[in-house]
């Protein structure tokens, strides 16, 4: 080959492999140019799907670009993260991410996705409180007094929940399991067949939702005792955290983030993380969410990744106690 030539042709690859290094530069640089799609994991109308919407649209107004809320539900979640695991990492794909993400690791062996591995965070999201309320015909007015009830009274009380698995039953066993009692789970398929019961005295307790709580505890139809949020309740801010009223260190709550599959720039982690913070920090974004009962959490994504890491493992510990399977 000539020299004048082979010059070229090393000119050529030199030129092809800094167009290759500099893609992920130019691609940030250029972001968004069309549509952002957030992948929500469970149907329409739900507290994650909410608080996608109510991200989504404000960021799609930062941007100039139309932002699409894509429901793939199914399986308690699974089916939307596998598919979100999979979509191109090209900043034009983003994963909202709950609770289930981090327990689900403890209760399927067949999961295709790795929520750590697969993923990089972005951000969180909301929280979503769970209030411990009970029937009022139960003598109890705190946790501390539920507790000794439970333990002067074995076997004579249930707690309901949502389903096995979920968030509101893991809060019942993590309150069993530091409080040294045994409140018997019955699993409803859903919170509100839960709710009735408690109404009714089917059951004597409940860890609920917080949008399924409030309107019971406006009649008195039940008796919050304390909230699992690590601080009190912006939505009940006069209910106790479950921490103060008896059981120092406990923390159960449900939540929601912001996730994207793993090699996604982080250029466009980083704006996205930034505007994300700036649009649930908006007043009146903050104000519409907790009507909504989602209370705002903005934050960074080394605090996100943080977090969920830290859940994974606190919820194996409890579900590995308590002996939890899905069937």
């Amino acid at each position: 080959m000539p020299d004048s030539q082979r010059r070229r042709v090393i000119a050529g690859l030199g030129a092809v492999c800094a167009s290759t290094l500099l893609t992920p530069f130019a691609r940030a640089a250029n972001w968004p140019g069309r549509a952002v799609t957030f992948i929500v994991p469970f149907p329409a109308g739900g507290p994650v799907d909410t608080t996608a919407r109510f991200t989504a649209q404000p960021l799609g107004h930062l941007w100039s670009v139309p932002t699409v809320v894509d429901n793939r539900s199914g399986a308690g979640g699974i089916v939307g993260a596998q598919f979100a695991a999979k979509a191109e990492p090209d900043g034009y794909n983003f994963f909202f991410a709950s609770i289930h993400h981090a327990v689900l690791p403890s209760l399927r062996d067949n999961l295709t996705y790795d929520i750590n591995r697969d993923f990089v965070p972005v951000g969180m999201a909301a929280v979503f409180p769970i209030v411990l309320v009970v029937n009022p015909s139960l003598p109890v007015n705190s946790v501390s007094e539920l507790i000794a009830y439970a333990k002067a009274n074995p076997g004579r009380l249930s707690f309901g929940s949502s389903g096995t698995g979920g968030g509101t039953h893991l809060a019942g066993e993590l309150f069993n399991a530091m409080a040294g009692v045994k409140i018997q789970h019955i699993p409803y398929r859903g919170s509100a067949p839960a709710m009735q019961d408690l109404l009714g005295g089917q059951v004597q307790v409940m860890f609920a939702d917080g949008p399924s709580a409030v309107p019971h505890l406006k009649t008195g139809k039940v008796r919050a005792l304390g909230v699992g949020n690590p601080a009190r309740s912006s939505m009940l801010p006069e209910v106790p955290t479950i921490a103060e009223s008896g059981l120092p260190g406990y923390e159960a709550y449900s939540w929601s983030g912001l996730m994207a599959p793993t090699g996604t720039p982080a250029q466009i982690v980083a704006r996205v993380n930034a505007d994300m913070v700036k649009v649930l920090s908006d007043p009146s974004t903050a104000k519409a969410m907790l009507a909504a009962g989602a209370e705002p959490r903005p934050g960074s994504p080394e605090a996100f990744g943080a977090f969920v890491r830290g859940e994974v493992v606190k919820w194996r510990e409890v579900i590995n106690k308590a002996g939890i399977k899905l069937e």
